[in-house]
């Protein structure tokens, strides 16, 4: 079956520059699919200080993460059946449950509503996973380097065209243009999927689900994120707080037990037993998770209104965020491109840690100086190359750690790993924020103590990320992975 893959991929790539018109179409719904969570994610986080103080609700922090919740919760079961039956038709089908909850959510005439068709949506959480497993299976050989550069430099496309997106439909539609807008998203990459991408050939032996163990893996790790989310408002040393931490970490031992012990589990134990996997899979989700876990700090920071003795918020408009952040999201994609090109040369443990020294440098500007424009654009771009070598950076490492058959199943693991610290973090940033606020009609309103703490905590989060880089040892680099397994198949045929 591989050699099959191998052989279609040499042929496809044989004598040709550049993408062409069908790998070049083939990338565009799949950067369609990969950005969409990252476009609900923005979205949301611009959108929910309006809706907080819409629906005078102090647990807004809710309305982002219940989706990722449930994302979490479902990635061991959605990476076994991409393996199983096809990356492209377990996207598809979890694109549509996407649709579903963005239907919900849309229609919803309370808070509660607004959560059920979140959560619904958080069913396309683990697309991200799938995209570059499948990316990776029906592009060329030299064009997945490339192609996963460009795939993690949308994130520059989106930061920089989303904004003002954003801040147009915010601005002259309110929250519910936003709720309609990303139901219309949603709808049009399930359309691209369907019509532009081809199935992966590759698969896995069809086997009986683990049921047992993605059960355990997947609630484990909610339970620890709900835990962290409710924290601050129960009590970190309270009952309900231990009990639902202390259950989710039992849970995830329970599922390592498992795992060793069944006959076709549904995570391969194996694969985290090799250094070179596990380091890269803890450092790449800390770091990625601390990056996205501080940019939330950032939404409230600028979008929450100023109110003297009351609130800290910078007041801006969404529409004045997005110009201000736009030299910034020019440079991700830039050096997003441009570290796809340089991973084929240069140690991307190296690549990786100058990233993550740049978000600490960023960060811990941010927490003193974050009162203006000017301020806020020169920071910007060092948090902007940081970033933009982060998210290039992350699934080329993938692509070096496994193998092209277990691809998706490392994909959805590191996927896990980043949805469990981003999701725990992001709470963490709630609950710092939150702190000192001043709640009024039901509405809570953040200090700018609390913003320079938040961003202090972060920094050292990802100073600590930054070391741990140390503790992935040397792979073979982008260039040298494709060659090797152009070799394996010509020596194959």
């Amino acid at each position: 079956m591989t050699i099959e893959v191998e052989s279609s991929r040499h042929e496809d790539g044989t004598g040709k520059s550049g993408f062409g018109a069908r790998f070049a179409l083939i990338l565009i719904a799949l950067l369609w699919a990969s950005q969409l969570n990252g476009l609900m994610g923005l979205m949301s986080g611009n959108a929910q200080s309006q809706i907080a103080i819409h629906y005078h609700t102090t647990q807004i922090a809710w309305f982002s993460q219940i989706g990722l919740l449930i994302g979490v919760a479902t990635t061991p079961f959605t990476a076994k059946l991409a393996g199983m039956y096809g990356k492209k038709r377990v996207l598809a089908t979890i694109t549509a449950l996407g649709l579903v909850g963005d239907f919900v959510a849309a229609f919803s005439t309370n808070y509660e509503t607004l959560l059920v068709g979140r959560a619904i949506s958080g069913f396309y959480g683990p697309s991200v996973a799938l995209v570059y497993a499948l990316a990776r299976d029906v592009f060329p050989r030299r064009l997945v380097g490339p192609a996963n550069g460009l795939l993690g430099g949308g994130m520059g496309l989106l930061a920089l065209g989303g904004p003002f997106l954003s801040g147009w439909i915010l601005d002259d539609f309110g929250y519910r243009g936003i709720l309609w807008f990303m139901t219309i998203s949603t709808g049009i990459s399930l359309l691209a999927l369907l019509t532009l991408v081809p199935e992966s050939p590759v698969r896995e032996e069809r086997t009986p689900l683990d049921w047992t163990g993605g059960i355990l893996l997947g609630c484990g790790v909610a339970s620890v994120i709900y835990g962290v989310g409710e924290g601050s408002g129960w009590g970190w040393t309270s009952g309900r707080t231990l009990a639902f931490i202390g259950c989710g970490l039992l849970a995830v031992l329970a599922f390592l037990v498992v795992e060793s012990r069944v006959s076709h589990p549904i995570f391969p134990i194996s694969l985290l037993g090799r250094r070179r996997v596990w380091s890269t899979f803890m450092v790449t989700g800390l770091i990625t998770g601390a990056a996205f876990g501080q940019g939330m700090i950032l939404n409230l920071l600028v979008l929450m209104p100023k109110i003297p003795g009351l609130s800290d918020g910078l007041g801006w408009s969404a529409t004045k965020n997005a110009w201000v952040g736009a030299p910034a999201s020019i440079l991700i994609l830039a050096t997003s491109v441009a570290t796809g090109f340089l991973a084929r040369r240069v140690d991307t443990r190296i690549l990786l840690a100058t990233g993550g020294a740049l978000m600490v440098l960023s960060t811990l500007l941010m927490s003193q100086f974050h009162y203006g424009v000017g301020q806020l654009m020169a920071i910007g771009v060092a948090t902007a190359l940081g970033m933009g070598l982060i998210m290039a950076l992350v699934p080329i490492m993938i692509i070096e750690s496994v193998s092209p058959k277990e691809q998706a199943m490392g994909n959805g693991a590191q996927n896990i790993m980043t949805g469990v610290t981003q999701g725990v973090l992001t709470q963490v940033a709630f609950a710092l924020v939150a702190h000192d606020s001043n709640v009024m009609k039901g509405t809570a309103f953040y200090v700018d103590d609390s913003y320079s703490m938040s961003y202090l905590t972060f920094a050292g989060i990802l100073a600590v990320a930054t070391v741990l880089v140390a503790l992935i040892p040397k792979a073979k680099r982008l260039d040298e992975v494709e060659a090797g397994q152009a070799a394996t198949a010509t020596a194959a045929v």
